[in-house]
C-alpha cells in the first residue's frame, strides 16, 4: 500500500512532518510513503503580516488543494495554521500527542520580559502576542517580524530587536529548545488555538487512509484542540483577530482559557471553564464554542 503525504516546504513544517511520518511507517512496516512538497501562498509572501494578505488560511490553502485533486492523501499541517471551518469533502482525522504548547522569549542580552528595558523591541507579527505582551509591559515596542525561526533567530542575534517570541514546539522540533531565554507562561501569553499540535487533515470518503492515521490519534490532545477550535469558530477567528485560546486536562476535568481583543487591542475579554472531560471531541469542541460565545462583545 502506497499513500503520498502533502507538506510544505520549510525546514520547521519538514521536521514535523518527517517526525510523524516515521512514527506513521513504524506503526505500519509494509506502508510505502511518498512525500509531496507544496509551496503555499503564505510562504511566497514574507514582507508583509499574514493580516494584510488574506490571513492564515494561505498557510493550507494549496495543500488541500493536493488533497482534493488526489495528488496527495493526507497533509500534516500545524494545526494553528488551519482555518476553523474546512473545505467540503476534507477532514481532520488525527491529532498526534502534543508538543509544548506555550510561548518562548529569545533575548540573548537580557533573558526575561521582566528584564528588558523599557521602550525594547520584541519582534513578532502574531497580533495575539503583541496584545498579551502589551498587557504585561505596555512600554514594549513591538516591531513586525516574518520570516522562518532560522531567519528570526539570525535577527535577535543581530540585534534588529531586543527579544523575540517563537512557539517552544517549533523549537524543540528543531532541536533548538536551548535558544529560548525563558518559557512564557500561559498567563502571560495564552497560547494561540492548537498551538504544539498538528494536525492531520484528509479526503473524508477516504477510510482506509484514515484508518491507517487512527493508530497515532491522541485522544487527550485532539479533545483539547476541539474545544480551543471551537472558540475560534465562534468568533470567526483568523490572523486579524488578537486570540487565544488553550484547554489541558486536569485531574478528570477539562480547563479552558481563552481571550480576544479588538485588533489594536482595545476591548481586551478573557474567559474560562472547566468542565467534566468530555466524552466526545464534539463535545469538547461545544464547550468551546460556549466560551467563544461568551467572549462576544
Amino acid at each position: 500500500m502506497k499513500l503520498t503525504y502533502a507538506t510544505r516546504r520549510s525546514a520547521l513544517a519538514l521536521a514535523q512532518c518527517r517526525a510523524f511520518v516515521a512514527r506513521l511507517k513504524a506503526a505500519h512496516r509494509d506502508l510505502e510513503l511518498v512525500e509531496e512538497q507544496v509551496v503555499t501562498t503564505g510562504d511566497k509572501i514574507q514582507d508583509r503580516p499574514l493580516a494584510d494578505v488574506g490571513g492564515k488560511g494561505l498557510f493550507v490553502k494549496e495543500i488541500e488543494e493536493a488533497l482534493l485533486s488526489r495528488r496527495a492523501d493526507f497533509a500534516v499541517h500545524s494545526i494553528k495554521d488551519v482555518p476553523g471551518v474546512l473545505p467540503d469533502g476534507l477532514a481532520l482525522v488525527c491529532v498526534p500527542a502534543r508538543e509544548d504548547p506555550r510561548d518562548v522569549l529569545v533575548a540573548p542580552n537580557h533573558g526575561s520580559l521582566a528584564d528588558l528595558p523599557k521602550g525594547a523591541k520584541v519582534g513578532t507579527s502574531s497580533l495575539r502576542r503583541a496584545v498579551s505582551l502589551r498587557a504585561t509591559r505596555p512600554d514594549l515596542v513591538i516591531v513586525p517580524l516574518r520570516g522562518n525561526v532560522d531567519t528570526r533567530l539570525k535577527k535577535v542575534d543581530a540585534g534588529e530587536c531586543d527579544a523575540i517570541v517563537l512557539a517552544r514546539a517549533g523549537l524543540v522540533r528543531l532541536g533548538l529548545e536551548h535558544r529560548a531565554t525563558e518559557v512564557l507562561l500561559p498567563e502571560i501569553s495564552l497560547p494561540a488555538v492548537g498551538q504544539g499540535a498538528l494536525g492531520i487533515e484528509c479526503r473524508s470518503d477516504d477510510r482506509v487512509t484514515r484508518d491507517f492515521l487512527a493508530v497515532l490519534h491522541d485522544e487527550a490532545a485532539g479533545r483539547c484542540v476541539s474545544a480551543e477550535r471551537g472558540v475560534m469558530i465562534a468568533l470567526e477567528g483568523d490572523c486579524r483577530t488578537p486570540l487565544g485560546a488553550f484547554a489541558e486536562k486536569v485531574g478528570e476535568k477539562m480547563k479552558l482559557s481563552a481571550f480576544v481583543s479588538d485588533p489594536d487591542g482595545t476591548n481586551l475579554r478573557r474567559a474560562e471553564d472547566a468542565v467534566a472531560w468530555p466524552a466526545e471531541d464534539d463535545e469538547a469542541r461545544a464547550v468551546g464554542l460556549r466560551v467563544g460565545g461568551a467572549l462576544k462583545g
